[in-house]
């Protein structure tokens, strides 16, 4: 790979504040965090000829509000990894010379729900006629589907599936802006609110308002500008889709677009599992790191519980993960993968809040829906 076709990110933001924002509406949500990357990039909206982002408000909204002239648009929307995705299909542009910048957004009103669009399953959708009748509807009770049939075949515990949550609030107890920051036990999740057996509230992600952006470029301009902080390179990538209903997923205890999206992000970067230096799995809910642990070939079928409680995965374990606290104590607005690239650029960069030592290469995995698609980036510090 030449220097010309290295693609990296230079600038990368969230919004000033997260949690309960009712005076920002989605957009100004979305054009805060976009103000802020371009600032991180020393760049300007003049500098931006690409756009990505999901259709709420979408990019033509988003460029309009900004003044952008872009050449190229990417409304991608599959839920909360759809910003991994569009950091694969933002390279893919600048490669092919449909862009040569671009600026990739998100803005989510989760909490306040301010000008966010309606919750509710149509019912002439496929949800809900096949799921919403018979008591399936929204994460907590889709999730339950996927979380009972693991346990069930596996032997993980509800203590082992508490211990995900346990692991990453020690992280989030680190870092100044989580939402949630004190230390919990596993009696304290186990013992916390019943929202949908087995997940008590604490095994659930958040529900915030924020909202962040990336810069993607190439290596080329970014040191034609002198840009003066370490280049995020993305090493690799993968995207892949399984189902658009939980009911319908191939295996209820694994997620196919975890596999094939590593697999592909793997080999395109040309690393193993050993070289990975941190790791940010999507956590909308406890047992989504687990799967990601398994699928993406971290440890095998059904180990994933044990790992996390052996302390792996903590402060000081052999696989840093979810460094910011993650979706379950750092933020959660409804769509988070932003969030966990966010965290992955920081660690690279080496300013993350709980840093962790030799970050050399950081793994982004997004799941998006309830396993309906998946994404992973590899990023690191220099091309392979």
């Amino acid at each position: 790979m030449s220097a010309k076709d290295d693609i990296v990110i230079i600038g990368a933001a969230e919004t000033d504040q997260l949690g309960k924002l009712p005076h920002l509406s989605t957009l100004s949500l979305h054009l805060e965090g976009a103000r802020n990357a371009l600032a991180d990039a020393g760049l300007t909206p003049a500098d931006i000829d690409g756009i990505a982002t999901v259709q709420t408000p979408g990019p033509v909204a988003i460029g309009h509000a900004m003044g952008i002239e872009a050449r190229w648009l990417d409304g991608t929307g599959v839920g909360g990894t759809s910003f991994l995705f569009h950091v694969r299909h933002a390279a893919g542009a600048i490669r092919a010379g449909l862009a040569e910048t671009v600026l990739i957004t998100h803005g989510e009103s989760g909490r306040s729900r301010v000008d966010a669009p309606a919750w509710g399953r149509s019912p002439q959708s496929l949800q809900g006629q096949f799921e919403a009748p018979y008591g399936v509807f929204g994460p907590p009770t889709s999730f339950t589907l996927t979380a009972l049939r693991y346990m069930k075949e596996t032997g993980t515990t509800l203590e082992q599936l508490a211990e995900v949550a346990v692991a990453q609030r020690r992280w989030a107890n680190k870092n100044p802006r989580a939402l949630m920051q004190d230390l919990v036990t596993v009696d304290d999740v186990l013992n916390s609110k019943m929202i949908a057996w087995p997940f008590t509230l604490l095994m659930c992600c958040l529900v915030t308002d924020g909202g962040g952006a990336l810069v993607v470029t190439t290596r080329e301009k970014a040191e034609a500008r002198g840009y003066d902080k370490p280049l995020v390179h993305l090493l690799g990538a993968g995207e892949a889709a399984d189902s658009p209903m939980v009911s319908q997923m191939p295996d209820l205890t694994s997620f196919g677009a975890f596999k094939r999206s590593s697999a592909a992000a793997f080999a395109e970067a040309g690393i193993g599992h050993s070289d990975v230096d941190h790791l940010m799995i999507y956590d909308a809910f406890a047992h989504v790191p687990i799967y990601g642990l398994e699928d993406a070939g971290f440890v095998g079928r059904g180990e994933a519980g044990a790992f996390v409680a052996e302390g792996n995965t903590s402060p000081g374990g052999r696989l840093p993960m979810n460094t910011n606290g993650g979706g379950m104590s750092y933020t959660h607005t409804g769509m988070y993968g932003m969030f966990a690239i966010q965290e992955a650029v920081r660690q690279v960069r080496g300013e993350a809040a709980a840093q962790v030592d030799g970050v050399e290469r950081s793994v982004v995995m997004g799941n998006g829906g309830m396993f309906m698609a998946g994404a992973t980036l590899v990023l690191g510090k220099s091309p392979r």
